[in-house]
């Protein structure tokens, strides 16, 4: 493709709503233009690199055994009635009623859809097992859309639904498409963690997250610098040592803490470390229960592991009032010495001696308390987020902490919606057995995005060989030199007889003009032709990471560049 005649149109400066990397870069670089909050136009540029992603995800699935279909956006009411996610799914569903005044949706997700298909055009065990996906658009109206296709509200997604006769055919399904994610994203030249994961709102037993690494990363994961574990710190376990509960060495005492309310504060005014600290958290469930949760001064709390342990969906920190009401102090002085709610406390706890807490009493805290002998609690359990140092729970290694974009998730399902929409085969006995489902997901665009946050420098996009739009951009100095344009594309013809794609540059601009752009668009291979090198016989050859130039004999220029992007490739 000639530049002068392709719709690429760079940026220099960023734009003020851009707030991420990936976001500012292709929007510079003219691979995507914004429609509406969370809406975009995929540019040619950018479509390319789509279709990348697109044709490497399809030749993985169909190695793996899946069958590709297509499904509607739009998706009937009836339907999502029928799974209890009509009501259930919240204001990010999108839904809208046609001439008729019938309801429908537009679909983020195809668990409904998939299963009424396969309800309607599968009948028996010797249909299966079967694996179907699609391609396809999703919508999901995003309180706050941002960061460009990391969060937004229209997206490409590559969505596939297993069926079998029972958990066993649902493990050989999950692991062929774990495995197919990890050829898929290992394809597309990312650096990425696969890590245990909480099933979310889609249900299920089971699931992982791909996350690409990534400093500007929105999730937290931790994995093992000795093994293959590796988990969202959402789900990550902790392991617990087995030490024996330390002896008291100290009566319990009370300490003035004048509007000391943080660890923090009380940890400097005391003059003492965090980890020295308690925490009580007054915590309200979603069923309307309060209870007090304790953990070490230094650590979070863990809530799904606390809301999997309670059997409810969600937990928040209680009212100001109900804080004063339950424990007679205003927030940042809660302990559980003398507190008469139900108390849950982390595994650490359990291994402190001598330390403190809250006492219950406004500006005062506990010193020397013992967990056994100055209070009780009903259950130890772990309930704080993994970090960095933690021994790993499947080993004797020790964890590290990263910062990871999800570009995919694959859940097992079970019998989650074919139980809902009643989803039956005929068994090898004549009767009726429920399908049990796995769901595959991964985000075309949001990949590419990753992509630019893991592959990039100061001056713009360093894309990996197997998604790049172009493979090699050939950069004409002076197009109106007869000598130049003829060798640049005399190059160009070679290397698309050969099969590589190509950008050859031809417009009349200032060399230092197209440089910038060859860097912000980040094709890997830049060749320069102008009339200093051909005196030499010679072109010059940038790799776009790293920066490494070298000389290119004019002669074997094109059998070169087709070898370093066939290694590219691999």
């Amino acid at each position: 493709m000639r530049y002068s005649e392709y719709l690429l149109s760079t940026l220099k400066e960023t734009p003020a709503d851009a707030e991420i990397t990936s976001h500012q870069l292709m929007l510079r670089a003219g691979m995507i233009r914004k429609v509406a909050a969370g809406i975009y136009s995929y540019l040619p540029l950018g479509l390319r690199s789509i279709r990348k992603v697109e044709r490497i995800i399809r030749e993985e699935m169909e190695r793996a055994g899946a069958i590709e279909l297509l499904m509607p956006m739009v998706i009937p009411a009836e339907l999502w009635e029928e799974s209890g996610r009509w009501e259930q799914y919240g204001k990010e569903l999108m839904r809208l009623k046609d001439r008729k005044d019938t309801s429908f949706c537009l679909g983020p997700t195809h668990e409904e859809v998939i299963t009424d298909i396969v309800r309607r055009e599968v009948r028996s065990y010797r249909q299966l097992p079967l694996n179907l996906y699609q391609i396809q658009g999703k919508f999901r109206d995003e309180i706050r859309p941002r960061f460009g296709l990391m969060r937004g509200r229209e997206f490409i997604m590559k969505d596939a639904y297993s069926f079998d006769m029972d958990e066993k055919g649902l493990d050989v399904a999950y692991e062929k498409m774990y495995q197919a994610y990890r050829r898929i994203f290992e394809r597309c030249g990312l650096k990425f963690r696969a890590v245990e994961a909480d099933t979310g709102n889609i249900g299920g037993t089971a699931s992982h997250e791909f996350m690409v690494l990534a400093d500007s990363g929105e999730d937290a994961i931790v994995s093992c610098d000795s093994c293959e574990y590796a988990a969202n710190v959402e789900k990550a376990e902790v392991r617990q040592s087995a030490v024996s509960p330390p002896a008291p060495t100290r009566e319990m005492s009370r300490v003035s803490t004048p509007a000391r309310k943080t660890i923090e504060e009380v940890a400097l005014f005391l003059e003492t470390a965090p980890e020295r600290l308690v925490k009580t958290l007054i915590l309200q469930t979603d069923g309307g229960e309060n209870l007090a949760v304790l953990l070490r001064g230094d650590r979070e709390l863990n809530e799904i592991k606390l809301c999997r342990l309670l059997g409810c969906n969600d937990v928040e920190l209680a009212s100001e009032e109900t804080v004063i009401r339950v424990t007679g102090a205003p927030s940042g002085f809660a302990g559980p010495v003398g507190l008469s709610l139900r108390i849950l406390a982390d595994h650490e706890v359990a291994g402190m001696a001598d330390f403190i807490c809250g006492a219950n009493e406004k500006d005062l805290h506990l010193a020397g308390v013992n967990l056994g002998r100055d209070f009780s609690v009903e259950t130890l359990a772990d309930l704080r987020q993994a970090v960095a140092g933690d021994p790993c729970p499947r080993c004797a290694g020790k964890l590290e902490s990263w910062r990871g974009i999800e570009v995919g998730h694959v859940f097992k399902l079970g019998t989650k919606y074919s139980k809902a929409l009643n989803a039956t085969v005929l068994d090898d006995q004549g009767q009726e057995r429920l399908l049990i489902m796995g769901c595959y997901g991964i985000g075309v665009g949001r990949t590419v995005a990753a992509a630019i946050e893991q592959n990039h420098d100061e001056n713009g996009i360093i894309f990996p060989m197997p998604i790049a739009p172009y493979q090699v951009l050939v950069t004409m100095v002076n197009p109106n030199d007869e000598a130049v344009n003829a060798a640049a594309v005399d190059l160009y013809r070679s290397l698309q007889d050969s099969g590589v794609e190509v950008l050859l540059d031809d417009r009349d601009e200032r060399p230092g003009s197209k440089f910038k752009d060859a860097d912000l668009i980040g094709i890997p291979l830049r060749v320069t032709v102008g009339a200093r090198g051909l005196k030499e016989g010679a072109l010059e050859l940038q790799e776009r990471r790293g920066g490494e130039r070298t000389m290119l004999p004019l002669a074997e220029a094109a059998g070169l560049l087709v070898e370093a992007v066939r290694k590219g490739l691999r």
